[in-house]
């Protein structure tokens, strides 16, 4: 191994560090908008009845009943 050598970073990870380093309250933005779109309570009850109202699809939906 050469004496100056340097781990590779890839351009992608450098432009993550320096967004990172101007904006360091980003991961808790990120995480907050995660937590506004997706950590939502499940209502077990809507879940449960949505399961039983639905309806089998037959095997081929193109082919009419007889």
């Amino acid at each position: 191994m050469p004496l100056f050598w340097k781990p590779y970073q890839s351009d992608v990870t450098k432009f993550i560090e320096e967004m990172k380093a101007r904006k360091p309250n980003l991961e808790a933005e990120q995480r907050a908008g995660r937590a506004r779109l997706w950590d939502r309570p499940v209502d077990r009850e809507a879940q449960e009845e949505w399961r039983d109202a639905r309806v089998a699809q037959q095997p081929y939906v193109y082919q009419t009943k007889q």
